[in-house]
């Protein structure tokens, strides 16, 4: 979901201003923001700051504001998407569009000139328009908001490159998302997205709180879906280099309900699992669902799959392992998906590791996502490592280094 705004072009008063260079090249901007002695903390001021280069004013509040998108789905299905960074005048009211003559056309451009090519393969997976039209959307978000911060402003620069405002903008933006794992919050209070289960908002804002130690603000559509999470910050010193202290809502309003608020799931939920994820990482969303307990389905193996290669398979304890021979393991129907049992015991994701054990008391339902194994609707677990020689690596449901998808093969 965003706010489409109409199209704009270069200002023609900056065109004799941008070398040509920055909007073709690699060169990193060069300008240096303010340096900020002793800062004071942004709406917490008693009297009046007269250098705003330092002190962000009059929006001192900036909010992380975030999207669950699922119709249509936006973004990886296991990750929240970035909205954008927004000033607040420390009472829930705020400037828009406040420089029109900084509204680009061209936000792509100037963070490819600026060399943050990592900055914008990030936005494109994680800074999503609903309607497909991310470079729209990123302007909207620049042009209402961004120029609203007086930090932000030209003159706080000193050997000041044209736009080197516009990508501070958006790398301040992706860093404090990075740091607001939405999803893996709620996850960790047992709120996962579902198309039966209702939560309450005092549930689900306890969950998002927790973690900062301040009350967050959620949204939800008319249909009282949850879609959209407000995080708050002051600033002590300027957006570019200064600390940001989580608060609480400046006065913002939740419109969600009371009671049953629904969190719908990006794709359909393929298996019935009980233990928590916390899954963090991109995942590319299904494009098909196998009917329950196919192929899985009878006596077969766990082949492992990394970087496109298969390589080795999971072993009867649950861990992959790149050499010897592959264990056999019985998938056995169950609900909506299926049951695993190595020689080992039942098998299931506990405290996010996939174990198979005597001491498994409670088997993990699994589901089947194109041929691949699915936990929570999801195809993509993690080690901290590909193992070598005889060394095992445990299989976990949490972002780690190395990406795995797990097959199965029919003995």
């Amino acid at each position: 979901m965003s706010f489409s705004s109409t199209i704009r072009q270069l200002p023609k008063a900056l065109s004799s201003l941008v070398p040509a260079a920055l909007l073709a090249s690699n060169t990193v901007l060069g300008g240096t923001p303010p340096t900020c002695e002793n800062p004071q903390l942004s709406c917490r001021n008693t009297t009046a700051i007269a250098d705003t280069c330092c002190f962000n004013a009059p929006g001192g509040q900036l909010l992380l504001t975030q999207f669950w998108d699922t119709n249509p789905p936006t973004g990886p299905n296991n990750s929240w998407t970035v909205h954008g960074l927004w000033p607040d005048r420390c009472d829930g009211t705020y400037e828009q569009y406040c420089d029109p003559s900084r509204e680009y056309d061209n936000i792509t451009a100037i963070i490819s000139a600026a060399g943050k090519t990592d900055l914008l393969s990030y936005m494109n997976t994680y800074w999503k328009d609903y309607q497909g039209d991310d470079e729209d959307f990123w302007e909207h978000e620049w042009d209402k908001h961004g120029t609203c911060i007086s930090t932000l402003e030209p003159g706080c620069y000193s050997d000041y490159t044209p736009q080197e405002e516009v990508v501070a903008y958006f790398q301040k933006t992706v860093d404090l998302f990075k740091t607001l794992d939405s999803y893996a919050f709620l996850a960790e209070a047992k709120i996962l997205p579902s198309t039966t289960a209702t939560y309450s908002a005092k549930e689900i804002e306890k969950a998002l709180a927790k973690p900062r130690k301040v009350d967050v603000t959620i949204q939800c559509n008319k249909n009282g879906e949850l879609d959209e999470i407000w995080y708050f910050y002051n600033v002590r010193g300027s957006l570019q280099s200064g600390e940001f202290v989580p608060s609480d809502p400046d006065g913002s309003k939740s419109d969600c309900p009371a009671e049953g608020i629904k969190y719908l799931p990006k794709v359909p939920i393929s298996s019935n699992p009980t233990p928590t994820t916390l899954s963090t990482a991109t995942g590319s969303p299904p494009t098909s669902t196998s009917t329950p307990g196919v192929p899985f389905s009878g006596r077969g193996t766990l082949p492992v799959t990394t970087g496109g290669q298969t390589n080795g398979c999971i072993i009867s304890g649950g861990t992959w392992y790149t050499s010897g021979t592959c264990a056999g393991f019985t998938a056995t129907a169950s609900g909506e998906g299926f049951t695993l049992t190595s020689s080992k015991g039942k098998c299931a994701v506990a405290n996010d590791i996939l174990t198979c054990a005597a001491t498994v008391t409670d088997s993990t339902v699994f589901g089947t996502v194109d041929g691949r194994l699915a936990y929570n609707g999801l195809t993509s677990f993690y080690t901290e490592t590909v193992p070598t020689g005889t060394v095992q690596a445990q299989v976990i449901v949490v972002q780690k280094a190395t990406v795995v998808e797990i097959g199965w093969k029919s003995l």
